[in-house]
């Protein structure tokens, strides 16, 4: 891999499976497949994670409020997600590309590089179009197999570098293929859009189009400076060598976790300024938890503010040396929001959203660079400050999701896509999970495959204590068989009768507190639907509940 030589091969992968939530449902539920699907926080103040290609042609996309998905798709299924039938397959998927290479480093449950230097000849004897057709071959039998061992839909990139590689798995999406010749490369690049670059958001890209550069090729003719001027000094420098193709970045089998964050929604917007600074100081106590629990500490702490219009704006401190106390923490946070609040609600007032991350952890501490007592007796004195609201803050500069996140410390992140209609918000929703739960955010699977990413499996946990049944839950029923809740309310749960091994099932309604209703582990169903493809031969009961007693995932 430090080999120069090795990087004239294309031998980096990036697997990305399609729409991997959606797809899992669809799945999962037959009588969904080929319909827009949609999964993530299932009321108005909820967040898309992932649609299905059928509910983006509405023009539904992952960060996306729910309510407003659900104006423009009001016919597609809105689920919950299932974050232990989502594992099962990720650990699939992931297996497979061990079997390829050693050299695989997991990104999310859903994405992947993939070094296959060693399954190339000798470079005296592979030219660099024979390679080229060896890794399409290579990248064609993989993408086969996920096909067929899990029935979903991947899209390979293959290229000399990660840059290239992930941009090229993006090009033909869903289901796509596509390897870049080495040489290539920057004829490649030159056409595409500068949204094509990691890092290069609808933000980034408008200040770029008004110097003059939309494409990649356009992109080149500005120097460093130019760059550093338009988008900050790191960002710039990075910009200016990934329009060039340039990235020696080698695969890391072990990608080591910097940072923690976590963040709330709130069923109300906060208005004032002292039950702003009160929801923060829970957010520093709950980080404070995790760091300490995991054992590290941080130099980088950084706040995120959301506004009632989604503006969002993020504000960043680092201490000289790492720290995990959380009066230190909490000071900083203190100095940081008035500032970041106003910038959020300069248009329209109201907090929907804040959250607090550290980052560039470390697995000790030095001496705080402030001591506990020279925390302010109150956040408030920092409000009165007469500061000037400085610009919003790119979404995608720190993106936390609910819960609490233990991750690796990211590539450079697109921004995410923001909505550019100005909706009047809905009322709160009940079906909106607004109250801190525990998630399994951090944990990894026993062959380390990648942080799980943030979900709901505590909020589902506590629903099964209060008999509450969410949308898209798996469910058994002692008289009726295996099934999903489509929905439920006035004591009463509709469920659709029907498994993966199934065909599109029967619906029906029955009482919540029925006793033969029960809810089902997510992954359990998983791992059987993974079973039948791996034997066909395998008998599956429709009407079985695979482990009916098991907790929800």
């Amino acid at each position: 891999m430090h080999d120069g030589d090795v990087r004239r091969l294309p031998s980096i992968f990036h697997v990305d499976l399609d729409a991997f939530y959606a797809s899992v449902e669809q799945l999962h539920k037959p009588s969904l497949r080929g319909k827009p699907v949609v999964v993530g926080g299932i009321g108005n103040r909820g967040v898309v994670s992932t649609a299905s290609y059928e509910a983006r042609a509405f023009g539904v996309h992952s960060a996306l409020a729910t309510g407003i998905a659900r104006r423009r798709a009001p016919n597609a299924a809105y689920l919950i997600p299932r974050f232990g039938a989502y594992q099962a397959y990720s650990e699939r998927v992931m297996a497979l590309m061990h079997e390829l290479s050693p050299l695989v480093e997991p990104l999310s449950l859903d994405e992947a590089f993939i070094d296959i230097s060693h399954l190339f000849e000798p470079l005296d004897t592979e030219s660099t179009h024979s390679a080229t057709l060896r890794a399409q071959r290579i990248a064609a039998e993989l993408r086969d197999r996920i096909k067929t061992e899990t029935g979903l839909t991947a899209s390979v990139g293959a290229g000399t570098s990660k840059l290239i590689a992930k941009i090229a798995s993006d090009a033909e999406k869903p289901d796509g293929l596509v390897v870049i010749e080495p040489g290539t490369e920057q004829t490649w690049l030159d056409p595409l859009p500068v949204r094509a670059l990691w890092g290069v958001g609808p933000a980034t890209a408008d200040r770029l189009r008004k110097i003059g550069a939309t494409t990649v090729a356009e992109l080149r003719t500005l120097s460093r400076n130019e760059l550093t001027a338009v988008v900050g000094a790191s960002y710039g420098s990075t910009l200016y060598a990934i329009a060039r193709g340039q990235d020696d970045r080698d695969i890391s089998t072990d990608r080591e976790m910097k940072s923690v964050s976590v963040e709330d929604t709130y069923a109300e917007d906060l208005l004032d300024p002292a039950t702003i600074t009160a929801h923060m100081d829970d957010l520093v106590t709950r980080l404070g938890s995790r760091i300490r629990k995991a054992g590290r500490s941080g130099r980088t702490i950084t706040i995120k503010v959301r506004g009632h219009d989604f503006t969002t704006v993020s504000r960043s401190e680092t201490t000289p040396n790492p720290t995990d106390d959380p009066a230190t923490i909490r000071a900083a946070t203190h100095r940081m929001l008035p500032g970041a609040v106003a910038a959020a609600t300069q248009t329209v007032p109201g907090v929907r959203l804040l959250g607090v991350g550290l980052s560039g952890l470390a697995e000790w501490a030095q001496l705080d660079l402030f001591a506990a007592d020279d925390e302010p007796a109150t956040g408030l004195d920092f409000w009165e400050q007469a500061a000037e609201p400085g610009p919003a803050a790119d979404d995608g500069d720190f993106d936390m999701p609910r819960g609490t996140v233990i991750e690796p410390d990211p590539e450079p992140a697109p921004d995410p896509e923001p909505d550019p209609e100005p909706e009047p918000e809905p009322g709160p929703d009940p079906a909106d999970v607004t109250t801190p739960v525990d998630t399994v955010e951090g944990e990894r699977s026993p062959r380390q495959f990648g942080p799980l990413p943030p979900g709901t499996r505590g909020a589902v946990e506590t629903a099964v204590g209060e008999r509450r049944f969410l949308p898209g839950q798996d469910v058994a029923h002692d008289e009726f068989g295996s099934g999903w809740v489509q929905g439920s309310g006035l004591g009463r749960v509709t469920v659709r009768f029907e498994s993966p091994w199934s065909e599109p099932g029967r619906i029906k309604t029955v009482w919540a507190d029925d006793p033969a209703l029960h809810l089902v582990d997510a992954a359990a169903v998983a791992r059987e639907a993974l079973a039948l493809l791996a034997d066909p031969d395998t008998d599956a009961d429709p009407d079985t509940d695979p482990d009916p007693d098991a907790a929800p995932a």
